[in-house]
């Protein structure tokens, strides 16, 4: 139990409740996935919600049964009500950070941008940040601010939408919600921060722009001379470079498939790690080196027809048009000028720096 992480789950109950009804179809709010992606994680020793129960009267029993902690936000007119709830959850954060060393994780349940000084606090104070909200009312400020961001829409167990027209009837208390006074903070929507997507609508996930990334890492962690790169450290800098970043988004179950696929690829080499399950990760030796060194050597041929040098600037996008899926990360190097240079060491062609040219030149050799 001393090695799991110990939790902390604030939940602005407000924020995330009707954020599933307005951009999920009307469709209920479900405390367990949450619950049980936060289990994958830790240990969860604190959880408490934040709002007015009066208007969650079903949500209470939900969460009461889950054992959350309901902390009561009396109601009060507009906005003030709202920062109300807001400053008491961050208040109470802060407190417990201080009076509660082993606490080393803080899950922030809110898709509201307002929110993002206390990550920055939390992560001031060395503690790691997982922030939960639902995709549509997320602002766009809050994800890159934290350390892991969950879609709630995205989570094992979260129900599709219900279609048009099977919207589930709102409960008396649920009614009166909908025709209280509206607030400032509604007047606006959507607003500036916050990334709309249609209803249903699902972003693009391409693994081969994925492949790219991973390799780009692996490159970067195996420069650092930090140690061995192993799986465990690769999904941290991954999750470090997008805290949104979910291999379930790309079709794979685990990392580790994720990571087989990409083996198979060749696009990086698996071998044993120093733990069971935790292997290492490294790029190819060779891979398609001399392909690529091939493609560079007739690219910069072309260009220049007769024996005159090729300008390094521009000459990456060039290459692309040839061969659109080139990618000199997935080689190993860190950059095109690196992989210019690996060429040239390999007698493909002549590069020199051009003070007058303030470029680096390159002929194809015979």
């Amino acid at each position: 139990m001393d090695q799991e992480d110990r939790i902390a789950l604030f939940l602005d109950y407000e924020n995330l409740a009707l954020g599933a009804r307005d951009h999920r179809g009307g469709a209920d709010f479900d405390f367990r996935p949450i619950a049980d992606a936060l289990a994958e994680r830790g240990r969860v020793v604190v959880r408490r919600a934040y709002a007015d129960w009066s208007y969650f009267d079903e949500d209470r029993r939900m969460l009461t049964r889950s054992h959350v902690e309901l902390i009561e936000i009396p109601q009060r007119m507009g906005a003030s009500r709202k920062n109300a709830a807001d400053i008491k959850m961050a208040v109470d954060a802060i407190e417990l950070a201080f009076e509660r060393d082993y606490i080393s994780t803080f899950v922030i349940c809110s898709g509201d941008s307002d929110f993002t000084p206390l990550v920055h606090k939390l992560r001031e104070l060395n503690k790691r940040v997982i922030g939960v909200g639902v995709e549509g009312s997320t602002s766009a400020l809050l994800p890159p601010a934290c350390d892991e961001f969950l879609y709630y829409d995205r989570l094992e167990g979260v129900d599709i939408p219900p279609a048009r027209g099977r919207r589930a009837r709102p409960t008396g208390r649920q009614a009166g919600l909908d025709q209280r006074p509206s607030e400032p903070e509604r007047q606006h929507e959507p607003e500036p921060d916050v990334d709309v997507r249609p209803a249903g609508e699902e972003p693009g996930r391409d693994v081969d722009a994925l492949a790219v990334q991973v390799a780009q890492t692996v490159a970067g962690l195996q420069g650092s001379a930090n140690g061995e790169v192993t799986a465990s450290r690769l999904k941290r800098t991954l999750l470090r470079k997008d805290p949104t970043f979910s291999e379930s988004d790309y079709g794979f179950r685990t990392f580790g498939e994720l990571l087989r696929h990409l083996a198979e690829r060749n696009v990086i080499e698996l071998a044993e790690g120093p733990a069971k399950g935790d292997p290492g990760v490294s790029l190819p030796e060779h891979g398609d080196r001399e392909v690529a060194f091939g493609l560079l050597r007739g690219v910069v041929a072309d260009l220049g027809s007769g024996g005159n040098p090729v300008a390094l600037s521009g000459l990456k996008n060039q290459v692309r048009r040839a061969r659109p899926d080139f990618s000199e990360k997935k080689l190993g190097y860190r950059s095109f000028l690196q992989f210019c240079k690996a060429a040239a060491t390999a007698g493909v062609l002549d590069l020199r720096w051009s003070p007058e040219a303030d470029d680096y030149l390159l002929t194809a050799r015979a």
